[in-house]
């Protein structure tokens, strides 16, 4: 995996994402080419870099790592690590209030010192992720805990393009 450069971005020819904040979408990007587009839910709170905020950092990412290859589409995950679980109505009404991190993880790091990478400000310490949600979750409108949720069909099209190392512009 290699870290991408600020100077660099966005890519000239290479595969990017832009998570647009205020339009409640990610965009797949090749170059200058927008190629896909999914509805997401950011945080209910808002945009804001700092730990323990609830909200969803702006500016340059990449993804760190990219969890859950193989797992069933639904599958539950605490700490990064799957439960041994599969989302189900069932399993919802059990844990009212969870919130569930399903299918698979794109872990975000900052690539902007001091506003989203260091200190209270580092994304990757704030655990801020690309996941899959419940079908019941709305989409388009804020609603995540900080976190970028999509549905699973949309997170493992999002996965396939975007591995370890792919560039990520949130922005409001």
């Amino acid at each position: 995996m290699r870290t991408p450069r600020l100077e660099a971005l966005p890519p000239r020819d290479e595969t990017w994402l832009e998570i647009d904040i205020a339009r409640q979408c990610l965009v797949h990007w090749q170059g200058e080419h927008a190629l896909a587009e999914w509805p997401v839910s950011t945080a209910l709170a808002g945009v804001g870099q700092r730990e323990g905020s609830g909200c969803t950092p702006l500016g340059w990412h990449y993804v760190r790592a990219a969890i859950g290859h193989g797992q069933p589409p639904g599958t539950v995950f605490r700490g990064r690590r799957p439960t041994g679980e599969v989302y189900s109505a069932a399993l919802a009404a059990a844990h009212p209030g969870r919130d569930w991190i399903l299918t698979r993880i794109l872990w975000l790091c900052g690539l902007e010192r001091g506003f989203n990478r260091g200190g209270d400000v580092d994304s990757q310490r704030r655990y801020i992720y690309l996941h899959g949600t419940p079908p019941d979750q709305p989409m388009g409108e804020p609603r995540s805990h900080g976190c970028i949720r999509l549905r699973d069909e949309a997170l493992l099209e999002v996965c396939a393009v975007a591995p370890p190392g792919t560039p990520v512009w949130l922005h409001d």
